[in-house]
């Protein structure tokens, strides 16, 4: 029997202006830091269409999707349900590059995310943040050709 895990599609937005990051900063339960601005997709809702939902709504930019930069694969071990079985989680999160096409910075209300914030790319490494920030920068950086994060294409 194989193990039971439910996954869940996300989208996800690099954009680099002017040498600084777009970032949300997230905060759910006891867990919170800067990432991306992106998150679940919608049922039946196509990953472009979503990552620029989730830009629109977590900083009230309109984003234009420019390119996939790759996927990251997150994994959490098995927590017991409601209904008394346990299964793992996994995130498949889709990284686009993308543009600032228009709109203006505003903070999301009643989401994940409290607010956002252009960051200089030479402060991210003191930030409190979620791995897909590096895993992002590392994709932005090397440009795999196969869309994995530290392998050559």
């Amino acid at each position: 029997m194989s193990p039971q895990f439910d996954t869940r599609p996300a989208a996800y937005a690099v954009i680099v202006k002017e040498e600084r990051i777009l970032l949300a900063y997230w905060k759910q339960d006891d867990k919170e830091g800067w990432t991306l601005p992106g998150g679940g997709l919608d049922f039946a809702e196509h990953p472009v269409d979503g990552c620029r939902r989730e830009v629109r709504e977590e900083t009230g930019y309109e984003a234009r999707v420019d390119r996939m930069l790759g996927i990251d694969v997150g994994h959490w071990p098995g927590e017991t349900q409601a209904d008394g079985s346990v299964r793992g989680f996994e995130a498949l999160r889709i990284v686009y590059e993308a543009t600032v096409v228009g709109g203006e910075l505003t903070y999301e209300v009643d989401g994940s995310t409290t607010h956002a914030a252009w960051i200089p790319l030479h402060d991210v490494g003191k930030l409190n943040r979620v791995s897909l920030v590096d895993t992002a920068l590392r994709l932005h950086s090397e440009r795999p050709a196969d869309g994995k994060p530290g392998t050559e294409g």
